[in-house]
């Protein structure tokens, strides 16, 4: 009889860390850890012998750490890795590392509050490495990004093409964009966000599913590689052209009219019991209400359907809505909740995003 369950392989330093992960794992019975490794090089030579489907990755290791370890998987034997990354200011840095070098995503793990935190720890493990794997990825989505470089300067930066299936609807004028992301997402912003040109004419809002504490580290590194400016958002702050501002952690972002041409932030931890906190909906429900048909909803790659009723809400107040599609996600179920909604008006490779956002403007 055919096995048809996922092969995980576990990469940890910790030998209690490679038991839990073990068993969060083999909880599901649709998984099924093939083996474990103690080190990147112990791990290197396991994914040759065991073939796993997808690979956690812990960052601190003796020997071999994660990040030269992932390194040369992405190079001679691309595939699904999720990060395993400690909730510090140096582990956000090294995620987002692993992520630049082709981490499909990470889970997040608190050692000193595990036995609190163990069943959503497993929860989200297991639900990614579903997720992750429910698809082929194609290694063009697993490529390795540039590192990152200062800022260049508008000479540097041709305005991103027309894609030639669009039309532009010349009366109808953009003044905000609100984007929403959860699995995938921090590799799809980054991608997202560094092809924008530095005279944008907007504002951009931004709910990224992720611990908090990775919210300020993601968003500085998002500002290092972008032209446009990008921070994680203050109670009270404008909404101004060219710059881009990330929900932070257990607020929702929503927006309230000073005067005609005047929006500000609002950050309010109501209501409290949503699935997620910041979430899309809530920040593309006040969109509606304040910016009405001058706006436009993108929902990119996630898991469940965060950011639906939002972006419906958006739409019904004549706003437009675009959608990354199916191949180039990482996991295709937020968009999908919009697309099969009918309220896309443009479903877009990751790649072309950028450019249709200039265009709409």
């Amino acid at each position: 009889m055919q096995n048809n369950k996922i092969k995980v392989l576990v990469i940890d330093d910790s030998a209690f860390m490679r038991k839990a992960i073990s068993q969060m794992i083999g909880s599901d019975p649709s998984l099924e850890v093939i083996g474990t490794a103690r080190d990147g090089q112990d791990g290197l030579d396991k994914i040759e012998s065991l073939k796993p489907d997808i690979v956690t990755l812990d960052i601190e290791m003796p020997r071999m750490d994660g990040l030269t370890a992932l390194k040369i998987i992405m190079e001679k034997m691309p595939m699904p890795v999720l990060m395993l990354s400690s909730l510090t200011v140096e582990g956000a840095e090294a995620t987002f590392q692993a992520l630049e070098l082709g981490a499909l995503d990470f889970v997040p793990k608190n050692l000193d509050e595990l036995s609190l935190n163990i069943v959503k720890i497993k929860d989200e493990l297991v639900s990614k490495i579903k997720a992750v794997t429910s698809k082929k990825i194609s290694l063009k989505k697993i490529s390795v990004i540039p590192k990152i470089t200062p800022k260049p300067t508008t000479a540097t930066i041709a305005r991103p093409r027309k894609p030639e299936s669009y039309t532009i609807a010349a009366h109808r004028r953009a003044s905000i964009v609100a984007i929403g992301s959860s699995t995938g997402g921090p590799k799809a912003l980054q991608d997202v966000l560094s092809k924008l040109p530095k005279e944008f004419p907007v504002g951009i809002t931004i709910v990224q599913h992720m611990p908090p504490a990775f919210i300020g580290p993601f968003a500085n590194r998002l500002d290092q590689i972008s032209q446009i400016h990008v921070k994680m958002a203050e109670d009270g702050e404008p909404v101004k052209a060219g710059i881009a501002l990330i929900a932070p952690g257990n607020y929702h972002m929503k927006f309230r009219r000073v005067h005609s041409t005047e929006v500000r932030v609002k950050l309010s931890p109501d209501p409290s019991g949503t699935l997620h906190r910041p979430s899309v909906d809530q920040m593309a429900l006040s969109v509606a209400q304040i910016y009405g048909g001058s706006s436009i909803g993108v929902i990119l790659t996630g898991m469940g359907h965060d950011g639906r009723d939002g972006l419906m809400a958006m739409k019904e107040a004549n706003g437009r809505i675009m959608a990354q599609n199916e191949e180039t996600c990482v996991v295709y179920g937020m968009p999908r909740a919009v697309v099969e909604l009918g309220i896309a008006d443009k479903i877009v490779p990751l790649q072309n995003i950028p450019g249709e956002l200039v265009n709409m403007l």
